[in-house]
């Protein structure tokens, strides 16, 4: 028998087979490591990537193009990137009109600037060199009205020749015109065709475009979806046009504004029905959805006026199932207390609507205590900028100057307003005025304690200066004719001082003193200059000069001055203003803000 052994270097092969994959993974492992430091070492002398383009278009390009974020390697990632430069580069500058740009990479290594340069040449503008509007329809008609009208829509056409060819601008042009178009009479008017034929090598671009009119549309009757609980004449009331007129579009969105400042609606939509087999009768569809006839809201604030501030509203919309707005406020403030009731009714065909209200008041401002209880009955005239309005009021007022005499004022009085108002935005105006004028006054041989008449005004303008700023610019003025103030309620008299009138001085501190109370004159004067800087879309700062005061008479008028700096934040439910305020005759500061949350 033979005893046979394994030779010995059968052993070695067999801790060789298992030790050599540790060996590859720990070399692996040691060259990756070098190599990544190696890597690392490189990529600090890699040359970054820069960009160099004319100003014209060097804006454009910083802003929308991207650069590597890392710096590029090898020959293959510099292909890469020059591909998709001169892609995403000529389709940004083609938005320009530069059709026909060159894009380079130059390698200023040699040169010690040590980086790669992305050389942008965007080339010759195409500009517009033809511009040809064909009308079809009813608009071609040979009649002077119509030839006008077209003659005055080729002059407003926006892209014109020699202007540089944006396809924005393009097809900005073609919707104006359409819209213009579509503003008056031809309501189903459409494009046929438009074209735009860009020549590169001759810089041109050929505009064509066909429109055509369709036959002029008329009002029909309304179409009214969702009314419920409320007689159609709720909603035809409002209508600012006449069965049978030409349509215009200005009096559908005039008839749509004034459905949604009726409190019984949640949400309204007008339209016309553009079929043109009804262009002789097109119905007027208007859509609502009716809001609950009863509500309750509760509400907060703070004003630098009159202090923190709690209120409860009750409203019914549809009292008496006649659609009249019933309503009822309690509201407490610091320095004032108002409970207020009334009815108001729906404006009728003639843009009339009448008002019947009740209140008590208390207040206690400036030394000088009050009890107010007043009723009224006005007759109101609304359009959309213009409001006028004559109303009857009667008041008994107790006055408790601190320091002074008490009295108990009364009076009956006819009282007369007129307001004007256009503005851009109700919340947050940039450009716009506001007038108002009142007179009212009151006679001894019909309840009154005094002859007196009222004569008050003012005025607010809005300018807007660059994309965000405004310059705004307010005056007040106001004089009642009497032989004295005594027993004429405050109401008829004036006070300055605080917010809206003149800022560094308490609300209502500036009038004429009696006892240790300031109490209202017959002569007023304010004005403000104030320029509003936003740094962004919703935050800003405010500079203001403030001057005006209250007195018994022009000869003992002595205006005061209050200047300032404050922040504005334009919030969901309209501006906020937070102003640091000194008056200038004593040197106080004083600290004017107002904030109302509603919940």
């Amino acid at each position: 028998m033979y005893d046979i052994k394994p030779p010995a270097r059968h052993g070695c092969l067999l801790h060789l087979l298992i030790l050599w994959p540790m060996l590859i993974i720990f070399t692996a492992n040691n060259n990756f490591a070098e190599a990544q430091s190696i890597s690392a070492k490189n990529k600090k002398n890699l040359p970054a990537v820069k960009l160099s383009a004319p100003e014209a278009v060097q804006e454009l390009l910083t802003t929308y193009f991207k650069l590597p974020d890392e710096p590029l390697v090898d020959e293959m990632a510099v292909s890469a990137f020059l591909h998709r430069a001169r892609q995403e580069i000529s389709e940004l500058l083609a938005t320009e009109a530069y059709f026909t740009p060159a894009v380079t990479l130059l390698d200023r290594r040699s040169q010690k600037q040590g980086d790669i340069q992305v050389k942008v040449d965007p080339g010759p503008r195409t500009q517009v060199t033809e511009v040809n509007i064909v009308f079809q329809g009813d608009l071609v008609n040979d009649q002077p009205k119509q030839r006008k009208r077209m003659k005055q829509l080729r002059a407003n056409w926006s892209l014109k020749i020699g202007q540089p060819f944006r396809s924005s601008d393009w097809e900005e042009a073609k919707a104006a015109l359409l819209s213009d178009i579509t503003d008056r009479d031809y309501a189903a008017a459409y494009i046929v065709e438009s074209q735009a034929v860009v020549d590169p090598t001759n810089k041109s671009a050929k505009l064509a475009i066909t429109l055509d009119s369709g036959p002029v549309f008329y009002f029909g009757e309304l179409e009214i979806t969702g009314l419920e609980r409320y007689d159609s004449s709720l909603i035809s009331n409002f209508t600012p046009f006449r069965t049978g007129e030409p349509y215009r579009r200005d009096l559908l969105h005039a008839f749509q504004l004034a459905l949604q400042n009726v409190p019984h609606f949640n949400s309204i939509s007008v339209s016309i029905n553009p079929d043109i087999l009804l262009h002789k009768a097109a119905p007027v569809q208007v859509v609502i959805t009716e809001t609950k006839s009863q509500r309750i809201a509760f509400g907060a604030g703070f004003s630098s006026n009159n202090g923190a501030r709690g209120e409860i509203n009750f409203r019914n919309y549809n009292f008496l199932d006649r659609a009249w707005d019933m309503y009822s406020t309690l509201r407490l403030e610091q320095k004032r207390q108002t409970f207020l009731t009334g009815i108001d009714t729906l404006p009728n065909k003639n843009n009339f609507q009448y008002s019947l209200r009740g209140s008590f008041q208390m207040t206690d401002i400036e030394n000088l205590k009050t009890r107010n209880q007043k009723i009224s009955f006005t007759r109101s005239y609304k359009t959309r900028k213009v409001q006028r309005q004559l109303s009857l009021n009667w008041q008994r007022e107790e006055k408790q100057p601190s320091g002074g005499i008490n009295q108990t004022n009364q009076a009956l009085v006819l009282d007369w307003q007129w307001r004007y108002h256009q503005v851009d935005d109700p919340l947050h105006i940039r450009r716009g005025n506001v007038t108002e004028v009142r007179i009212g006054g009151g006679s001894q041989h019909v309840s009154s304690g005094q002859d007196f008449i009222r004569t008050y005004a003012s005025h607010q303008s809005w300018w807007p200066i660059g994309k965000r700023d405004v310059f705004f610019l307010r005056g007040e003025a106001g004089f009642t004719l009497a032989e004295s103030r005594f027993g004429i309620p405050q109401e008829y008299l004036f006070r300055a001082g605080g917010i809206h009138s003149v800022r560094g001085y308490n609300f209502l501190s500036l009038g004429i003193r009696e006892g240790n109370a300031v109490v209202g004159g017959r002569a007023l004067a304010t004005g403000t200059l104030e320029y509003n800087r936003w740094f962004t879309q919703n935050w800003g700062a405010a500079l203001f000069a403030d001057i005006g005061s209250a007195a018994d008479s022009w000869q003992k008028f002595d205006p005061s001055i209050g200047y300032g700096a404050g922040v504005r934040w334009r919030s969901p439910a309209g501006p906020l203003a937070l102003d640091l305020a000194r008056a200038h005759e004593t040197g106080t500061v004083r600290l004017h803000f107002s904030m109302a949350v509603a919940f």
